[in-house]
């Protein structure tokens, strides 16, 4: 089906947005009033700038406030109504969108509403326009789907028809199952937008929180499938109110939204795409730093060894167990758009740049990327490397689709070469997860493309507290936890307050390993003694065993599954380490105890 995207949901000039959704393949834009009002284009100028870009004009919006008022003010409401529909003939734009009133003025009165809509229908048909009309979720007397659709039927006008929105619906909870019982042809809009699921007032709610489908708790899936049930064939219109969306780079937040609605089209059934390949595990994290002292230091004292180096480039790769990280001293080894931090500020010392995936098919998993318009990323080899995919995600990170000793598949250690007699402990260290600190604006857009593009699983959003703020957190990850990825933005476009990424061993046991850690001159992120009193008063434990993680500074946390121990070393440049172990099938990240690892990365040394 045709796509397209309200004005209002992306940043910048009427011409900047009209641009970026032409470039990330919408078919259409709706027009928002006040970003035409802005421009120093006049109407016709729009209209050719759109067809310039191959976009068509699908909605001018909005008109507020018109029936069921007073004679006097409807009057005046036609005479606003005729200058518009003048303006719409000029910029090319044949439907015009009719909020439900929110004016005092309006009666509760279901007959004068449909006859005064009527009467703009008429209007509007002389000017070759069709109205369509929609219930807004606050809306005085007409606040629900159903009850608009009642008015638009009563009132019987050819150029009169509903407009339907996913967030009006969904968050007042009305069930869309009747959508289905409109005529088609009587639908002559649909706008998608998505939302988390927070206790506040719908306003706000809508002009401030919307994001695109797929990014939040609403079933835009299911109500879109009751949508074409009722035969409707128009354009999926994304109108989403958002306050980072409206300063984020239009651009990308444009493609963000183009991805949305090709997940969401092939959710439904209506276009295909290459079949989500679902990674099998990390293969790899690759740092990269100016000075490999310090990370090389902080790897030696967590056990892993230096095991082979690149043929052709300044990377090392560190093992222990089936944990592996690449240590890359390449001047131009950190792409341009991960060389500043999630606050804007440049990136300096030791950084986790790339992360290689574990693929059962690196090809097809690269045409998916592709299709969801996150192309493959243009790599520098010589004739004897590797062919080796790497996509870009939303934050500049490099994701290698890659293959590990597996027979018929490209094996990236090809391009590395053995040094002798060093070989890495075989201890079952693994890597648990991969925490990646999200610039504030692509958060929202970071979790649609893990899900989208990797076949990742999405789970609850969560807020930690920080000293400076609230950070907040949502992991992605595969269904048996081969793949763990948290990412995690701060409160405001210049929070910094997450400090650096970080990469979670598994092990065995994790107070030994601690130990071997110290005594290697590794040196664990101290953690306050009122943290331990708090345990002590909360959990009960075996003789010794609190004073052990009170020596070592282990956290502690349980769940309905089992039981989490985890402790961090201090950070090298823009990285840190964390070793954990999972007893009993614990399912979460430590998230309880954040706040207090948090405070204590803020604590100076």
């Amino acid at each position: 089906m045709r796509t397209s995207i309200a004005t209002v949901s992306l940043s910048g000039s009427l011409t900047e947005k009209l641009t970026a959704a032409a470039r990330a393949g919408f078919d259409g834009v709706e027009i928002f009033e006040n970003d035409l009002l802005a421009s120093p284009l006049a109407p016709e100028e729009v209209r050719a700038r759109c067809a310039d870009l191959g976009l068509t004009i699908d909605l001018y919006q909005p008109m507020r406030d018109i029936e069921a008022v007073p004679a006097d003010e409807f009057a005046r409401n036609l005479r606003r109504a005729r200058a518009k529909f003048t303006l719409m003939n000029r910029l090319g734009a044949d439907t015009v969108l009719v909020c439900s009133s929110v004016s005092p003025l309006a009666a509760d009165d279901d007959a004068l509403a449909a006859e005064q809509l009527a009467r703009l229908a008429d209007l509007a048909q002389d000017f070759g326009v069709r109205v369509a009309y929609e219930a807004l979720a606050w809306g005085r007397h007409v606040s629900t789907y159903d009850h608009a659709w009642r008015i638009v039927e009563a009132a019987g006008h050819p150029a009169l028809g509903t407009c339907l929105d996913s967030f009006h619906i969904l968050s007042r909870g009305s069930d869309p199952k009747s959508i289905e019982d409109i005529p088609g042809e009587k639908i002559f809009f649909l706008q998608l937008a998505d939302a988390p699921l927070p206790a506040m007032d719908v306003l706000q709610w809508s002009r401030h929180h919307r994001r695109f489908p797929g990014q939040g708790g609403f079933d835009v899936a299911g109500l879109l499938r009751h949508v074409l049930r009722a035969g409707y064939d128009g354009p999926l219109s994304l109108e989403v109110f958002n306050d980072v969306f409206r300063q984020a780079e239009a651009g990308p937040t444009a493609v963000d939204a183009r991805r949305s609605l090709l997940v969401l089209q092939e959710e439904v059934g209506l276009g295909a795409l290459p079949a989500p390949v679902v990674p099998t595990g990390v293969a790899f994290a690759e740092l990269v730093t100016p000075d490999a002292e310090p990370v090389t230091s902080l790897l030696g004292a967590l056990g892993f060894a230096r095991t082979a180096r690149h043929r052709g480039k300044p990377v090392e790769l560190w093992e222990r167990g089936e944990a592996r990280v690449l240590v890359n001293t390449g001047s131009a080894a950190l792409p341009p758009s991960r060389r500043r931090s999630g606050g804007g500020t440049p990136v300096d010392g030791t950084c986790l740049a790339a992360v290689g995936l574990e693929s059962p098919d690196p090809a097809g998993a690269a045409r998916r990327a592709e299709a969801l318009l996150a192309p493959v990323l243009p790599r520098r080899r010589a004739a004897e490397d590797a062919p080796l995919d790497a996509v870009a995600a939303p934050d500049g990170t490099e994701l290698f689709l890659c293959a590990t000793n597996r027979p018929r598949l490209s094996d990236w250690r090809g391009d590395f070469v053995d040094l002798p007699g060093v070989a890495a402990p075989r201890d079952g260290v693994r890597i648990d997860h991969l925490s990646l600190t999200q610039p504030w604006h692509h958060f929202d857009e970071a979790v649609l493309f893990h899900r989208a593009v990797l076949g990742l699983d999405a789970q609850e959003s969560v807020d930690v507290a920080d000293p400076y703020g609230l950070l907040r957190s949502r992991a992605v990850s595969t269904a048996d936890g081969a793949v763990r990825i948290p990412l995690t933005v701060g409160a405001a476009p210049g929070d910094d307050t997450a400090h650096a990424r970080h990469i979670a061993l598994a092990t065995p046991d994790v107070v030994a390993a601690a130990r071997r850690f110290t005594e290697a001159g590794g040196h664990l992120l101290p953690i306050p003694a009122n943290y331990y009193d708090d345990l002590a008063a909360r959990h009960e434990f075996a003789d010794g065993e609190l004073a052990t993680y009170r020596e070592l500074g282990i956290l502690y946390d349980r769940d309905a599954h089992g039981v989490f121990r985890h402790c961090y070393t201090r950070t090298v440049g823009r990285v840190f380490f964390e070793l954990v172990q999972r007893d009993g099938g614990y399912q979460g990240y430590g998230a309880v105890n954040a706040p207090v690892r948090l405070a204590a990365q803020h604590t100076p040394r």
